[in-house]
């Protein structure tokens, strides 16, 4: 009776599947590009013929692609499939809001927890230096340069949890809140309290994580979420009352009763 044989994997297919892996675990990020291919050969000691083999299965799935002018990029496919439907419905209905921000507190709480009990060293540094960008950047005012730096802070800390789902669901949905961070950073700029509020929140956060603090940590990121769903609730209010007294104002003078 004879043996089945083994199967033996590609080369190709093992180079793809640690280049998918780094992609997976934010090693590589949307964006960025692959190092040169004879880098890339040299690094998984495989000709270049099976190395363009593996990057092309990669682009076959959407994880890659070339850009004119040269060059291979991560495609934001892990993420875009999530954003865009949901930036789509967003834009129609304006409730949901609420609904994100109830999923973000429950996800990035438990992004805190895991990340206070599984961050290595090396994930703690770039947790640093993610929260020293950030305390920067809240100190000046660039509400651009806040809103993205806030943002990589708790990517960072989505990613410190080595849950491949919680880092790229953090990514996309931070993505989708942009635009809401940007306009609850600007509506907070107004009141004195409030970026020292903020900057207190995110230490409260980063202390814990580093701390090894897991209830803390979760603790801290659901304080924190709780009080940007309550400030952007008012701003949404006071934006919205804005507007009724500016209706209220043109109906009854008219531009066309002013000289």
């Amino acid at each position: 009776m004879s043996q089945p044989r083994l199967q033996v994997p590609r080369i190709s297919d093992a180079v793809a599947a640690s280049l998918e892996r780094r992609i997976l675990e934010g090693s590589l990020k949307p964006g960025d590009r692959l190092p040169p291919e004879r880098e890339l050969a040299a690094e998984f000691g495989v000709s270049r013929p099976s190395l363009r083999e593996a990057i092309q299965k990669l682009a076959s799935k959407g994880m890659v692609q070339s850009r004119q002018g040269g060059g291979t990029y991560v495609t934001d496919r892990l993420e875009s499939t999530f954003f865009d439907p949901w930036r789509d419905m967003m834009g129609a209905h304006p409730n949901l809001r609420e609904d994100l921000l109830e999923f973000r507190r429950m996800l990035e709480g438990q992004a805190a927890e895991w990340a206070a009990e599984r961050a290595t060293d090396e994930d703690l540094t770039r947790l640093a230096q993610a929260f020293a960008a950030m305390n920067e950047a809240f100190d000046g005012d660039d509400l651009d340069r806040r809103a993205n730096a806030d943002i990589a802070f708790h990517q960072a800390v989505g990613e410190a949890t080595h849950n491949a789902l919680i880092g790229h669901l953090s990514a996309a949905l931070l993505r989708l809140m942009q635009d809401n961070i940007r306009f609850n950073l600007g509506e907070l700029k107004s009141l004195p309290a409030a970026t020292s509020l903020l900057k207190s929140q995110h230490a409260a956060i980063h202390a814990a994580i580093v701390e090894r603090r897991p209830a803390a940590a979760r603790a801290a990121a659901e304080t924190h979420i709780d009080f940007v769903r309550e400030t952007l609730a008012q701003s949404l209010r006071s934006a919205a009352r804005r507007e009724t007294a500016a209706r209220r104002l043109h109906a009854d003078f008219p531009e066309s009763s002013f000289p």
